[in-house]
């Protein structure tokens, strides 16, 4: 049963981890006329919201307790 605490402290390292790391993405907004492209590239970096955050927290808890109880 070390496996499932080990998923657990996964999921809590990366609940935590999502409160400080934005995450980059971009997009393109572009129209191709025959051979010559016309557009704008923009790139953003977003934090995803805190309620995802709180329960990947919560869920890594749940499932780390279960696992170190499980093993006992």
């Amino acid at each position: 049963m070390k496996i499932i605490a080990s998923v657990g402290a996964v999921l809590l390292l990366l609940g935590v981890l999502s409160f400080f790391v934005p995450f980059p993405h971009s997009e393109d907004h572009s129209v191709r006329i025959a051979d010559t492209k016309i557009g704008v590239q923009t790139e953003h970096s977003d934090k995803i919201p805190t309620g995802a955050s709180v329960a990947l927290v919560g869920a890594g808890v749940i499932v780390m307790a279960l696992g170190l109880r499980k093993s006992q």
